[in-house]
């Protein structure tokens, strides 16, 4: 399952967390609802190794400004409270699989 967070409560999840993904998306944004589907996905198979959450940058504007989101959608891994790694844009499946093992 997917978490929705807000900018409240983001410095939290990412580090009571040991591995967090971020999907900084928008609904009225194509790309954004191509990749959410493959997010879900992947929650199931990560599920217990990596958090995965989703962050609406029209309702949430402090997260997305500190870390520059200038594009979505923007994945941002975080690992122990720390920014690890990023895809940027729709990307295949396995480019998201290849970063979040990297990290394992």
């Amino acid at each position: 399952m997917v978490k929705e967070i807000s900018d409240s409560e983001f410095e939290q999840v990412i580090n009571e967390n040991a591995i967090v993904l971020v999907d900084f998306w928008a609904p009225w944004c194509g790309p954004c609802r191509m990749i959410g589907p493959v997010v879900e996905e992947l929650a199931n198979e990560f599920e217990g190794r990596v958090m995965m959450c989703k962050m609406n940058i029209d309702q949430n504007k402090a997260t997305p400004a500190k870390f520059g989101i200038m594009s979505i959608p923007n994945l941002l891994l975080f690992k122990d409270g720390k920014m690890v790694d990023s895809v940027l844009g729709a990307v295949p499946k396995q480019r998201i699989v290849e970063m979040l093992e990297k990290h394992l």
